[in-house]
Order: C-alpha cells, then sequence, then structure tokens
C-alpha cells in the first residue's frame, strides 16, 4: 500500500555502499543531529495543506543492553473520507546506524496495522512481533534510521549510492542519486539545500512509481527540508516550518 505510512519514510536501506566517490567510514562521520532535535512540518496533499508532520530524535535509549539513539516520525491529518494518523519509531546503534527496534502504527482511512521488529544483528537475525520464529538481517537498517545515517553523507552532485542494508531483504538494494544543490524557499525560511533522489525495491514512498524527492539543507545540520511524492491518492508534500536543535 503506498500512503503516508510510506513516510516510514523514508523509507529504505543497505547492506554495502557503492559511490561513484569516496565517503566517511562509520568511525569518521559525525552526527548533525542530537537529542531533542524535533522538525515540524507542514502537510499538504496536492495544493491543499491538510496536516502537520514531525520527526525528532527522542532521546538515548538501550536496547539489549546496548546504547541506541530513539528517533521518531509523526504525520497526521487528511481530506475529508481520508484521515491518517501515523507514527514510526527507530532505535538504532550510535555510529553503525544499525537498527535495534522498528515499530510502526498506521492509521490510514480504514487501513490500520501495528508493526514491532526486533533485530539481533550479532545473530543477524529479526523477528516480527511476538513470533518465535525469526529471519535473516545483515547488518540491519531501518527506514528512520537510514534517513538519518543519509544526513551523514558528503551528498556530492552526480554521486550515486547502493545500499543492501534494510533489514528485510525484499527492500534491498536502495539507490540514492544526489541530483543537484540548489536554493528553496520553505515556511522555515530559505536554504541552500540539496536535492536527492531515493528509489527502493519495494512499494511505498520511494517505489519507482513514487517519483519520491527529498531536499536537504546543504550545511552540516542536513535537516529534511521537503519531500514530495506520489502516492496512491495523489501527490504529497512535507514542508519543514520549524527547527528546534538539541544537543550533540
Amino acid at each position: 500500500m503506498i500512503g503516508l505510512s510510506s513516510l516510514r519514510l523514508i523509507a529504505l536501506t543497505a547492506f554495502s555502499l557503492f559511490v561513484t566517490q569516496a565517503q566517511p567510514s562509520r568511525e569518521t562521520q559525525t552526527s548533525p543531529f542530537g537529542v531533542g532535535e524535533r522538525l515540524d512540518y507542514e502537510v499538504s496533499f496536492g495544493p491543499v495543506h491538510v496536516g502537520s508532520g514531525m520527526m525528532s530524535v527522542v532521546g538515548m535509549d538501550t536496547v539489549a543492553g546496548e546504547p541506541v539513539w530513539h528517533a521518531m516520525l509523526a504525520i497526521s491529518g487528511g481530506i475529508p473520507l481520508f484521515r491518517v494518523r501515523d507514527t514510526t519509531a527507530s532505535w538504532f546503534t550510535p555510529g553503525s546506524f544499525i537498527s535495534r527496534r522498528f515499530v510502526q502504527h498506521l492509521r490510514e482511512g480504514r487501513y490500520h496495522a501495528d508493526r514491532d521488529f526486533r533485530m539481533d544483528p550479532d545473530h543477524g537475525v529479526y523477528w516480527h512481533g511476538t513470533s518465535s520464529d525469526s529471519l535473516p538481517s545483515i547488518d540491519p537498517m531501518d527506514d528512520i534510521s537510514l534517513l538519518y545515517y543519509v544526513r551523514t553523507l558528503p551528498l556530492v552532485d552526480g554521486d550515486q549510492y547502493e545500499l543492501r542494508r534494510y533489514f528485510q531483504s525484499t527492500g534491498n538494494p536502495i539507490v540514492i542519486r544526489v541530483i543537484r544543490h540548489e536554493r528553496i524557499t520553505v515556511p522555515a525560511g530559505s536554504f541552500d539545500a540539496v536535492l536527492v533522489e531515493p528509489r527502493i525495491a519495494t512499494p511505498g514512498i520511494f517505489a519507482d512509481e513514487g517519483r519520491a524527492q527529498v531536499w536537504f539543507s546543504a550545511d552540516a545540520d542536513r535537516f529534511l527540508l521537503q519531500l514530495k511524492a506520489h502516492v496512491k491518492f495523489g501527490s504529497l508534500s512535507m514542508y519543514l516550518r520549524r527547527i528546534s536543535r538539541g544537543g550533540t
């Protein structure tokens, strides 16, 4: 189903990384975000502003004794006869961006879903919900941890990244193309931005038919400024409205 849930964004991820130019190793990556960072968005279907969104680094936590970032993406709103209220959360390891847990609560019109994925990267497996049956997952990332990982990349015009770390094998590969740098204006202000086009092998906002485009700020912060994509009920856009900076 292609819908706002796909902002589980956001969507994607990878096992090996092939780039047209050099990219930073895990050891040299720095985090442009910190605990308490919150980005608020206006959400539109076509030309109509009908909702709001939020992406936040909630805090530091532990999963299976390992320290992790806890990040969340939430979106709510809708049009007559179709209301959306989605929340997606990720717990991922600093530096490596390996996902330890990924939770979705989706309310999209009559479609409701609750999912809880738990990863054990030490043994290369993951579980869905309370099931005792494990599935293989090597060096896993989820939609949210990938999004924060992309913020650490150089994103040079013309670069292309092929990612094979998505925690579900059917999501691989993800291809991320860096298109160009340009100046854009969103409710939060005017920014120098870098346009990125992600593609993922599974249905969703980053599928080929979605033609998703994402603009990140072209500075050390790499804020997600704007997102545009085609979904089953029309076009979807997110525009950054407010930045609340956290710690480092």
